[in-house]
This record gives C-alpha cells, sequence and structure tokens, in this order.
C-alpha cells in the first residue's frame, strides 16, 4: 500500500537516559538563567523606589535621551545612582558618526571606562553631538579633563 503510516521508531534505553540527562542540564540553565533574571529585575526595582523617595535631580541622559552602551551590561537604573554621577563626565561637540568604542579609546589613557552614552533624539534617532562617560573611579575624571578640546 502506498498510505502506509511510518511507525513510531523507539530509542533504547541507553539513548534515552542520555537524552534525559541533557535535559536535565537544559533545565538547570533555565532555572539559574531565570533566577538570575529576577535578581536583576529586583535590584533595578529597588533602586526605581529609592530614586522615587529621593528625589534626585533629572539629567538629559535620565529624560530618555540616551544612546548606546558601550559597556552592554550598565542598565539606565544603575546609570541613575549618585555615585555613577561622580565618576561621570560629559563630554560636548561629539561628531555625529562617532561610535561608542571610538570614545573609549580616546579616553582609555584616563581610567577605565565603564560606560558610555551618546545622547540621541528620540524621534529621528540621530545623535545629538554631545555624550557622558562613566568612568571607574573618580581620579579618572581629572584626567579626562586634562584632555579638554582634543580630537
Amino acid at each position: 500500500m502506498a498510505d502506509e503510516v511510518p511507525r513510531p521508531t523507539t530509542l533504547d534505553e541507553d539513548t534515552n537516559a542520555v537524552d534525559y540527562a541533557e535535559d536535565d542540564d537544559d533545565i538547570e540553565k533555565l532555572q539559574a538563567e531565570i533566577k538570575r533574571m529576577e535578581e536583576e529585575a529586583a535590584r533595578i526595582s529597588a533602586m526605581e523606589e529609592a530614586e522615587k523617595n529621593g528625589g534626585s535631580n533629572a539629567t538629559t541622559e535620565k529624560s530618555g535621551s540616551s544612546g548606546p552602551s558601550a559597556s552592554g551590561g550598565a542598565t539606565s537604573a544603575a546609570a541613575e545612582s549618585p555615585s555613577s554621577d561622580k565618576r561621570s563626565i560629559y563630554i560636548g561637540q561629539v561628531d555625529y558618526g562617532t561610535t561608542p568604542e571610538e570614545l573609549v579609546a580616546h579616553f582609555s589613557s584616563c581610567g577605565v571606562v565603564e560606560r558610555v552614552t551618546i545622547a540621541c533624539d528620540k524621534f529621528s534617532g540621530r545623535p545629538k553631538g554631545y555624550a557622558y562617560l562613566e568612568f571607574q573611579d573618580d581620579s579618572s575624571i581629572e584626567n579626562a579633563l586634562k584632555l579638554d578640546g582634543s580630537k
């Protein structure tokens, strides 16, 4: 007959055991990732709540004009903490074609750059011509100020 339905094949017991072990590993990895994400969400919620209660000053970056981040792991909530403000510097007259990586390379001699934010227009997405750099420590700010006027 041409209309025969193929029979399902069965796996031997050894293959099944390996498949279940791999599934268990995948499940454990997913559970660990979910736990990490939940912890991060709780941390961000706590930071947002602290900001609402603290009433800190808003900056252009906090009003939604932030651009790409060079570090990738930093969140906007982490950038809003007062300690990061002390380690941040405003960079004006930034060329519209400048990338975060180029800014990191230019200021790397000053210290470790934690994050780069290039301000962009919220409607067009085009850069506004200025950026913010967050350094790992306060002393890097002094070094960065020495580069004032450099290209």
